[in-house]
């Protein structure tokens, strides 16, 4: 509402104008037939504007919603499948499973362009997170790590091949949902079709007041008002569903969708203990 709501008085106020100027005598009313071709056109291209950017917004949510089953299965697969034969595999084990939920954070902030959160440093090491800081694509930086991590633990013999190869699998998943996420940002709408598409919507609503004056009378404003608001309205509305990687209120609940996996992994660790902890009294 605050995005449209300008333009919206504009019209309408104009279209109080223009039932004034009506009921003076001037002959400034226009036939309805005048816009019949512009309503088809115009139509058409708010349809099309509208299911591009909800195509753009259901792509990006189907990426995310594969990050979060992808980190899921990943997390499941580390902890039951790699063996623990010293001491400190286990603490390990509970660091890379806290570099998974960075993975996805560390994926938000880099859509966002934004600095690496406070979130972070629950979950990395102060070395790992001044790492991270220094480069571009902190994203890959830890899916590296992730996968070095697979990677050794079957030079170690902890590790089948085909274990090995499930893992790595769900980890590309994860990278290869981070790059359609990234070509939805980096291929915006074309500015020239965007531009036109306002220009011809502000016209069409500008010329509204001259089609209606004639059958509203004093009516006039308050309803163009009222169709301007809707026409400029679904306009918004692709605007700002085209880009859901940032924190409009309609766009994608990255925040607690990178909450919820980290809340996982966290009853994942808490629950896989204390089964350990009761088998182990048990024995």
């Amino acid at each position: 509402m605050p995005a449209v709501l300008p333009r919206t008085l504009i019209c309408g106020l104009l279209g109080v104008l223009v039932s004034v100027l009506y009921k003076l005598g001037l002959p400034i009313a226009l036939s309805s037939l005048v816009a019949f071709v512009p309503n088809i056109v115009l139509g058409l291209m708010l349809v099309f504007r509208t299911n591009t950017a909800y195509e753009r917004f259901w792509e990006g949510r189907k990426a995310w919603g594969a990050v979060v089953n992808n980190v899921r299965n990943l997390a499941r697969l580390i902890w039951v499948v790699v063996e623990e034969k010293q001491p400190g595999d286990r603490e390990e084990k509970i660091k890379i499973l806290y570099l998974l939920p960075a993975f996805a954070i560390a994926m938000k902030q880099h859509l966002r362009q934004e600095f690496l959160p406070d979130e972070l440093q629950s979950l990395l090491s102060p070395e790992q997170l001044q790492r991270l800081k220094s480069l571009n694509h902190p994203p890959l930086q830890i899916a590296f790590w992730i996968g070095d991590y697979l990677q050794r633990q079957y030079h170690k013999g902890r590790v089948e091949v085909y274990q090995l190869t499930i893992m790595v699998e769900r980890l590309n998943n994860m990278v290869d949902a981070l790059g359609a996420c990234e070509r939805i940002l980096m291929t915006p709408m074309p500015i020239a079709y965007a531009l036109h598409l306002k220009q011809l919507l502000l016209l069409y609503c500008l010329s509204l007041p001259f089609q209606m004056v004639e059958g509203l009378g004093w009516m006039t404003g308050p309803i163009v008002g009222l169709l301007a608001f809707m026409l400029f309205g679904v306009e918004e509305i692709g605007i700002e569903i085209e880009n859901p990687f940032g924190r409009d209120p309609n766009d994608l609940p990255l925040d607690v969708i990178c909450s919820k996996m980290k809340q996982n992994i966290a009853d994942l660790i808490q629950s896989a203990q204390n089964n350990h902890g009761l088998s182990h009294e048990q024995t």
